[in-house]
């Protein structure tokens, strides 16, 4: 009865114990169990034998055998939780008894106890009082309403006549607490009401006491960057007079480690006064514009002159700390072709999260073909569940030969005049430590369209060429791309790559594949060396950094895809390739920017190329960011 009435009060003192904003874990809990506010469930002090001196003896050298005195009936559950059979001196000895006891009061077993310790030559014998194992009678709902109840995953079986652990009791505190401070109510704390003890049936009321309602107040940014509060305020949701939630401040650094043009020193921090909450973001500004400017001058095919090839980039982020963001790239990497990139994001349209971007493409085969891709977005970031993007697409492509190119063809060319409209979802998540420079983290990018493409009619080319061919149909686009980054070391990051991308048609013309190669796609080959509709290429690359913005690395890039080529204004069935690069190089900051040199070396079957060193590749460039 003694026993009884101690473990009584004892569990009182422990499930009355109210769990608020301060939470800590429970050291005594056992493995995985936390007691918000709660006492450590502990067992009580190990109590020496009234024969015995106190003190343990001294260590033989030597391993003793652990032996547990139960009752016949308890021993199958002793062995169940797999105590030590051997232990090498008494402080292991008395660490194993107390974890034993530990694990029987986390599995209901409350009154378990080690009630002597016998230290022998070669054993150690404990006597073990296991008891009985305690369940819930009921827990019923208190004055929590039904809905909160229901979203901390509270059921009413879980807690009729099933075992007390106080880790289900404890888990369900702190989805209670995670609830209500979620709702503006971060001072809340929740217990237990109405208990009663009947033999081993425990029941009772869980009951939540809110404390005072906070609003946020304000967004305060300590530091050197140059973003507006009313940006941040709107992009991290944290809108003044709104109820306060602790899951929105928590989420504000997932989102503010995507922004490219701020550095997040610490985590925010939260000042709580007169029923207001002020977060205080630590934000230093970070370069993040961008301008590079390439020129070359190339002899001009056929004649006497030169031609200007090069590659100009410039991105504006940031700007007028408002985060809309303006990019802009011209390339013309040979005399045959030249691109142009143009892209435009607004964030925060009419005061929403909303983010709504532009981009334009351009590709001028030159005396082929012109392309014109067009492309409207709308996306929605989140710091759980990544980004959402619906885009809507044209594409739209047309011949550049005079007509009387065209009079005397007796089959259609390898590109045709022809529109595509589509639209789509996309998806990406980054969790990096660092969006430039990463040494750990994941991040993927998924999208997927379907439309219809638009065969038309060129009026220089005989309309019978074009009998048979299906003038309008169905095309379906995807593209992913995912990255890991793994840090060896202290300085040392393995980076492992998978992206691709596929078109589905049957009738695909040379203006409408993908090109492969290059610096950013598939090192080893020259810029755009591939004509494909379907690819996926493979990275694995190990880098040593030397700095904070400066390593050496190696790479293997290998890639499979279905390769095109054109001859006589004809396109071949598509070929099967596994084009492989290897290499290295090294990026590292220079005053006028990051500079980058990467060697490498190709093979393709499909090219009848091989590794060797006349075919091998210099690429490299410069990136200035101010």
């Amino acid at each position: 009865m003694v026993r009884l009435f101690t473990v009584f009060l004892w569990s009182c003192w422990l499930v009355l114990g109210s769990a608020g904003q301060l939470r800590a874990q429970a050291p005594g809990a056992g493995p995985g169990v936390a007691v918000p506010n709660a006492p450590a469930l502990a067992s009580p002090p190990l109590p020496p034998p009234a024969s015995q001196p106190t003190a343990a003896p001294r260590q033989s050298g030597r391993n003793r055998v652990l032996k547990f005195e139960t009752e016949p009936a308890e021993q199958a559950l002793v062995r169940r939780l797999h105590p030590r059979a051997t232990v090498p001196d008494s402080l292991t000895a008395l660490r194993t008894v107390r974890e034993l006891v530990l694990a029987l009061q986390a599995d209901a077993y409350l009154t378990a106890s080690a009630d002597g310790i016998r230290w022998g030559r070669d054993t150690v014998r404990v006597r073990l009082y296991v008891g009985e194992q305690f369940r819930w009678a009921y827990l019923h709902n208190g004055n929590l309403g039904d809905g909160l109840l229901t979203r901390a995953g509270y059921r009413e079986k879980f807690f009729r006549r099933t075992p007390w652990r106080p880790a289900d009791w404890a888990n369900l505190q702190e989805r209670v607490l995670t609830e209500a401070e979620n709702q503006g109510y971060p001072f809340a704390t929740v217990g237990l009401d109405s208990l009663q003890l009947t033999g081993r049936d425990i029941a009772g009321r869980v009951v939540l006491k809110r404390g005072p309602a906070v609003y946020f107040d304000s967004l305060q940014i300590v530091g050197t960057s140059k973003t507006k509060k009313r940006f941040l305020t709107k992009y991290l949701q944290l809108t003044p007079g709104s109820p306060y939630s602790q899951q929105r401040v928590d989420a504000a650094v997932a989102l503010l480690r995507q922004l490219p043009y701020v550095r997040l020193r610490a985590t925010p921090e939260v000042r709580f006064a007169r029923h207001q909450a002020r977060v205080y973001l630590l934000l230093d500004e970070r370069p993040s514009n961008q301008f590079d400017a390439i020129v070359g001058l190339l002899p001009a095919t056929g004649t006497s002159g030169v031609q200007f090839t090069g590659d100009v980039t410039i991105n504006l982020r940031n700007l007028r700390g408002g985060g809309k963001q303006m990019g802009l790239q011209w390339r013309k990497t040979d005399a045959l072709s030249q691109l142009l990139d143009a892209s435009y994001l607004h964030p925060n349209i009419f005061g929403t999260p909303l983010e709504v971007g532009f981009t334009f493409n351009l590709y001028r085969q030159t005396g082929n073909y012109l392309t014109l891709r067009p492309r409207l977005q709308v996306s929605y970031p989140t710091a759980r569940a990544g980004r959402l993007t619906f885009f809507t697409e044209q594409s739209s492509s047309r011949l550049l030969l005079d007509d009387d190119a065209y009079k005397n063809l007796t089959i259609l060319p390898s590109y045709v005049d022809s529109e595509y409209s589509s639209y789509g979802l996309g998806y990406s998540r980054a969790n990096l430590d660092d969006l430039y420079f990463p040494h750990r983290g994941l991040f993927v990018s998924l999208q997927g369209g379907v439309g219809t493409k638009t065969i038309r009619r060129n009026a220089a080319i005989r309309e019978d060429l074009y009998a048979g061919l299906n003038l309008r149909s169905t095309q379906y686009s995807f593209g992913g791309r995912a990255e890991r980054y793994w840090a060896l070391g202290r300085q040392g990051v393995l980076l492992v790559r998978a992206r691709g991308e596929g078109l589905l048609n049957p009738q695909l013309f040379l203006n409408d594949l993908f090109r492969l190669g290059g610096l950013n796609s598939l090192r080893g080959f020259t810029e755009n060396q591939f004509y494909t509709s379907t690819y996926g290429v493979g990275t694995v690359e190990l880098r040593q950094f030397t700095g904070p913005e400066g390593y050496v690395f190696i790479f293997a890039d290998q890639a499979l895809l279905k390769a095109y080529t054109f001859t006589d204004n004809q396109l071949s069935l598509p070929t099967l390739d596994s084009p492989t690069g290897m290499g290295a190089g090294l990026s590292f900051r220079t005053a006028a920017g990051l500079f980058q040199f990467v060697y490498s070396v190709g093979r393709s079957q499909f090219l009848n190329t091989s590794f060797s060193l006349t075919n091998s590749k210099i690429h490299f460039g410069l990136t200035s960011r101010f």
